[in-house]
């Protein structure tokens, strides 16, 4: 997929307005999954994505905090200025087509280094197992 084709994919499923908006979207949620993500999850992520959002995919170094998948979106709306209802369809409507490019076992691996709540992002149910 090139990275047209995944701006318009993301233009499509969040159904955004303008291919700027899209690409906005886009960066901001790649950037911030960026912070996140490390080891050789995400540079098999980055090498599955396009050049230019593999290249915002890993633009910083990974924070050493650790936050669920609610507590980022809470935190991508701090950064953005946005609201949660619109930050959360922002993050499903990236992490979607990010989660295709990934494939599913990249995708198990992913949401296995990150803590609780990203299955959902990416449009998965997260399965917790009984005790």
């Amino acid at each position: 997929m090139s990275y047209a084709q995944m701006l318009e994919r993301v233009r499509y499923d969040g159904a955004y307005p303008t291919r700027e908006r899209a690409e906005e979207t886009l960066r901001a949620v790649l950037a911030a999954l960026g912070r996140r993500l490390t080891g050789e999850e995400r540079a098999e992520l980055a090498a599955r994505l396009p050049h230019e959002a593999a290249a915002v995919l890993t633009s910083r170094a990974p924070e050493s905090d650790q936050l669920t998948g609610w507590a980022f979106v809470k935190d991508l709306a701090v950064r953005t200025g946005g609201t949660l209802a619109t930050t959360r369809w922002d993050v499903g409507s990236v992490l979607g087509v990010v989660g295709q490019l990934a494939g599913p076992e990249l995708l198990d691996r992913v949401l296995a280094r990150l803590p609780s709540g990203y299955a959902i992002l990416f449009g998965r149910a997260e399965l917790i197992q009984a005790a």
